[in-house]
């Protein structure tokens, strides 16, 4: 069983991996690095979100977020201010800059990163949703042990 499940590992991580190096191309292309487009990403068609609320929605964690903001702030593609209910945390929302940019490259991303998948069926995808949920919640359940 060890060894099915280190090729099963292996085989999920790989596919990650891979999506990432692809993904991250198709970002690249647009001067952003792949945590700064997930930044972006996420806070397109918001009003903007709070740094926690930001940390949950993205896969950055809470020591890099800061970072990958202020170089975004640099390029103008996000504003800070901060928050009204709580002075030590701050909000964050796209600039004008930042919102075009939203619009032009998170399409163009997305198409492309779809591309990948084109012979998929709704079947397939219903099929690798399931396999993917029920292992997040597996994996959920270990963590909480």
């Amino acid at each position: 069983m060890g060894e099915r499940y280190l090729k099963s590992i292996r085989l999920l991580a790989e596919c990650m991996q891979g999506f990432e190096r692809l993904s991250g191309e198709h970002v690249r292309k647009h001067g952003l690095t792949h945590a700064q487009f997930d930044i972006i990403a996420t806070l397109g068609n918001t009003e903007g979100m709070s740094y926690k609320e930001l940390g949950e929605k993205t896969l950055i964690t809470k020591g890099t977020l800061t970072g990958v903001i202020e170089r975004l702030e640099q390029k103008g593609l996000v504003e800070r201010e901060r928050s009204l209910d709580d002075k030590r945390s701050w909000f964050i929302r796209l600039t004008p800059k930042g919102d075009r940019m939203f619009r032009d490259v998170f399409p163009q991303v997305v198409s492309e990163g779809s591309a990948v998948f084109a012979h998929f069926t709704e079947n397939d995808f219903a099929a690798l949703e399931q396999t993917l949920s029920g292992l997040k919640q597996v994996i959920a359940a270990g963590s909480d042990s």
